[in-house]
């Protein structure tokens, strides 16, 4: 064997125990309690969780936003992701105005441009419905894209009506696709902004004020009705609100392919950010905002019960001054996004495991298992079994630590998570048996990703 990891407890979404883990050109061959073939190096995981590589589904790299750019680019983003134990990513190829979706395609390869650090994937994202899309999305399917983003938000800039919508469920549908959606009411969200900015109302806080949690329960449930009519699978991403997340479990209930994501600053931050002084609120800005303690206790019991299949990131980061700072007279100005690719195995594991708000298999199963089996991966990614790619994280559950920009590897002025204290760190980090991170240092190198065409039809049993 190439390499043998001993000593540690290995923890898949089913089950948890003692055993070694053999890899052998780059993939899983053996997990025993005992492997009695010898390899040429070993890893000793005493003390340590031998985990699968969490698979973030949900990221913005290098992404244009409010005449900016996202801070992390696909070299960068992959190396951060490394470091929090993600060794798989998806980011939305975004069709931009004007574009078609071949063109969106091609537009995010040249971003990816062999840079990335770990393996990735692309979901495919509408800014806008044209006839002509629907007779690419079979196309976009079988380039390995079988999930497509559509906005229910940001009228006039991305944001779809319900025709269009319906219209292009269907073409999903028929293409073996899944349907996700950003569910916000975008009509109401645009009159309230027009009416906070005309009284005066500029600060941070009235982002969060303009997007109320009623108006994403509202659009969950439109999405939910639209998806139920065509017979289409149906993922909302980043969920806050209780009330949201509360229409996917009675769609559950009676049976249908809906799913939900929530991200971790809903795990653990509120909407008490937006009353900081001056424009420190600025740096919470995000769609949908910062919920109350309520929905985030919800959020937890959510996930713990099957309701939430997956925690992403909704990775999509800007510096406070120079890119948060560009709407310090205007709310709707501030770029939209929160860094977290770093920080989501340490802050789910210790809020969550720690506080025994989910098990530890649970945590494997909404970082890792649970985007894998959703968006075609699985069992490549996403488990520790003979076959799969040995993708690996060998994290000690005892380490504690804070979480600052300082230490943090974002080229940000400023981490939402300042001071926060987290128990649980990345040691070693494998990608297809290859060393990604070693002892919390990053030594992979740029390029060592692939490209991963996801398949259609497979992911929603």
């Amino acid at each position: 064997m190439d390499l043998k990891i001993v000593n540690g407890t290995v923890v898949t979404a089913a089950e948890t125990r003692q055993a070694e883990v053999g890899i052998q050109g780059g993939r899983v061959v053996a997990v025993a309690p005992k492997i009695a073939e010898e390899a040429r190096e070993a890893i000793d995981a005493a003390g340590s969780l031998v985990l699968p590589g969490c698979v973030e589904a949900h990221t913005h790299l290098d992404f244009p936003l409010a005449g900016t750019l996202s801070a992390d680019d696909f070299e960068n983003g992959t190396k951060v992701a490394a470091l929090g134990g993600n060794t798989t990513l998806i980011d939305f190829a975004t069709q931009f105005r004007g574009e078609t979706l071949q063109q969106a395609l091609e537009n995010w390869f040249k971003k990816e441009g062999g840079k990335a650090c770990i393996d990735f994937g692309f979901h495919m994202a509408f800014s806008e419905f044209t006839p002509g899309a629907l007779g690419e999305v079979p196309k976009i399917v079988e380039a390995g894209l079988p999930s497509f983003k559509m906005y229910m938000a940001y009228r006039n800039v991305c944001m779809l009506d319900d025709g269009e919508i319906f219209q292009l469920m269907q073409a999903i549908r028929d293409a073996g696709g899944l349907v996700q959606v950003h569910a916000e009411n975008g009509w109401v969200i645009d009159v309230l902004i027009r009416q906070h900015l005309a009284a005066g109302r500029r600060a941070p806080k009235y982002h969060a004020l303009s997007r109320p949690a009623v108006l994403e329960a509202e659009a969950t449930h439109r999405a939910i009705v639209l998806a139920e009519l065509v017979g289409v699978p149906l993922y909302v991403v980043h969920m806050s609100g209780a009330a949201a997340v509360d229409h996917v479990a009675r769609a559950r209930e009676r049976g249908l392919p809906v799913y939900g994501e929530t991200c971790n600053q809903y795990l653990v931050l509120t909407d008490e950010k937006y009353d900081l002084p001056g424009f420190e609120g600025a740096k919470y800005v995000l769609s949908p905002p910062l919920r109350t303690a309520g929905d985030r206790e919800a959020l937890w019991r959510r996930l713990s019960d099957g309701t939430l299949q997956t925690v992403a990131t909704d990775h999509c980061p800007f510096r406070y001054e120079g890119q948060k700072s560009l709407g310090r007279d205007d709310f709707s100005k501030i770029p939209n996004g929160l860094p977290g690719l770093e920080a989501k195995l340490s802050i789910v594991h210790s809020e969550g495991v720690r506080r025994g708000q989910i098990t530890v298999n649970k945590l494997v199963e909404v970082l890792a298992e649970g985007p894998a089996r959703l968006f075609g991966l699985y069992p490549e990614k996403g488990t520790i079994a003979v076959g799969s790619d040995a993708d690996i994280v060998i994290f000690d559950p005892t380490v504690a630590w804070k979480l600052n920009a300082e230490h943090l590897h974002s080229p940000l002025d400023y981490s939402p998570y300042e001071g926060m204290e987290v128990t649980g760190k990345v040691r070693t980090v494998l990608l297809r048996g290859q060393y990604v991170v070693v002892d919390g240092r990053f030594v992979g190198r740029k390029g060592m990703g692939h490209f991963l065409k996801r398949r259609a039809g497979t992911a929603y049993a």
